[in-house]
């Protein structure tokens, strides 16, 4: 079976004041002072609003903005980029595919080794589901990445 995400009302009913601020009208959370902005558990990151998988903590790193940042998305078709023209300044604004979710903004100042992205993101977009969580609330086909092997590397 495969799980729908979507944008409800009553998901958007649930939403705390900060939530609905930054997810509905494309808000920004302050910097050092927000939830996943340190936060280092195993699991992955969803839209508050949908439920769809945006993030690993695989991808986490510390960018020292304050704010989660990640060098890749979970799944890509969950992710919609679109040009921000806000601020005096153009940068590339992320949001879900599902939820409509603004979710904040990607750079290309992210690790070389890697992607040399950074998807600078609001915690109060997103939902984390800790490792041991991920089978009981429908996330099971991501244990896989968080499998290790004989060296204890994923």
């Amino acid at each position: 079976m495969t799980k729908r995400y979507e944008k409800s009302p009553e998901a958007i009913a649930r939403l705390t004041p900060e939530q609905r601020r930054v997810t509905q009208q494309d808000g920004t959370e302050p910097p050092f002072r927000n939830a996943f902005w340190d936060h280092d558990r195993p699991g992955i990151y969803v839209d508050v609003v949908s439920g769809e998988p945006l993030f690993s903590s695989l991808d986490k790193f510390d960018a020292g903005c304050g704010w989660p940042s990640f060098d890749r998305p979970l799944e890509s078709e969950h992710i919609v980029e679109r040009t921000d023209r806000s601020l005096f300044m153009t940068r590339t604004e992320v949001r879900s595919a599902h939820g409509d979710s603004h979710l904040g903004h990607v750079f290309p100042d992210g690790p070389r080794e890697t992607t040399g992205l950074r998807y600078c993101i609001n915690s109060a977009s997103l939902r984390f589901v800790p490792l041991e969580d991920l089978e009981a609330e429908g996330y099971g086909a991501y244990l896989r990445l968080f499998e290790t092997d004989t060296a204890g590397k994923p």
